[in-house]
């Protein structure tokens, strides 16, 4: 695996969703890629504090906001 297929296979591992095969050659990859390893290492203590935070609501005007902008973005 390269860098890029790190990149494409990233939300899968850190979800341990991603194939035992393909799991096993990104580990490799990450033993020998410092920076792939810094990305993998900074998204999970990304996502572990995300799911440390409580929820909470979104302030009406700031939600109409939200749905006004997205609504007047133009189509990619």
């Amino acid at each position: 695996m390269d860098c890029q297929e790190i990149f494409e296979e990233l939300s899968e591992y850190i979800d341990e969703n991603l194939a035992r095969q393909k799991c096993r050659e990104l580990e490799r990859h990450l033993e020998t890629c410092h920076n792939c390893r810094v990305v993998v290492d900074t998204l999970r203590r990304t996502v572990a504090l995300y799911h440390s935070m409580p929820d909470e609501e979104v302030p009406e005007d700031v939600r109409l906001r939200l749905h006004k902008i997205i609504r007047l973005k133009p189509e990619e």
